[in-house]
């Protein structure tokens, strides 16, 4: 990556601008792995890191993190792993998905089989711990948030709307239409890393009806 643009966020936290997913997540894991920062957070098209202002003084940390922005190509061609996980489809695990197969005039089979193709990738984590944002959908399948969002939906629960999915690790509220539940548990806390997921992870989607 040449002459990366990075900016502040705040006083102990800078963030590098890297338009190409693979590269921005190929940065995340390259900063994480240096053992430098505090925290690294990769986002839709940047990546934030934070310091420790009393332990290396802002200038140096931004000179630091140019260099190692610097040492990332900005490609898509970088490979990432790939995980397989199962999704129901049944009219329990996915109570959106004949409405919404409905509106894009496809049967739930024929809809399911798009999100199956999709070159489905973890965009970053998001809102609520373990929330990973999915992008790659295919952009003809069309879904709007829900008006009413629900109060509690199941973990491992697999929201849509246009462009993405959004796979719920933990309960809680949700405010996407829901078109399955993966079997496989997202969060497990016995784990040394109790998320299955994590930006830059690409997702092969075997669905069951």
């Amino acid at each position: 990556m040449n002459a990366p643009e990075i900016f502040f966020v705040g006083d102990d936290a800078l963030a590098v601008k890297v338009a190409a997913r693979a590269a921005r997540h190929a940065l995340a894991a390259a900063l994480r792995a240096s053992g430098q920062w505090v925290d690294v957070v990769p986002g839709k098209g940047e990546v934030t890191v934070q310091f420790d202002p009393l332990a290396i003084p802002p200038s140096q940390a931004e000179a630091l993190l140019r260099q190692q922005a610097e040492d990332i190509p900005e490609t898509e061609d970088i490979p990432a792993q790939t995980i397989t996980l199962h999704m129901q489809a049944d009219d329990a695990a996915a109570p959106d998905l004949a409405r919404i197969a409905a509106e894009n005039g496809l049967t739930p089979e024929a809809f399911l089989a798009r999100i199956a193709a999709s070159p489905l990738i973890v965009d970053m984590m998001g809102f609520t711990a373990g929330f990973a944002y999915v992008a790659g959908v295919d952009p003809a399948l069309v879904a709007p948030r829900l008006d009413t969002p629900r109060q509690r939906v199941p973990a491992g629960s697999v929201g849509m709307i246009s462009g993405q999915l959004g796979l719920y690790a933990l309960a809680g509220p949700a405010g996407w239409p829901v078109i399955g539940r993966i079997a496989e548990p997202l969060f497990d806390a016995r784990r040394e890393t109790p998320f299955t997921l994590d930006a830059g992870v690409r997702i092969r989607l075997l669905i069951e009806r």
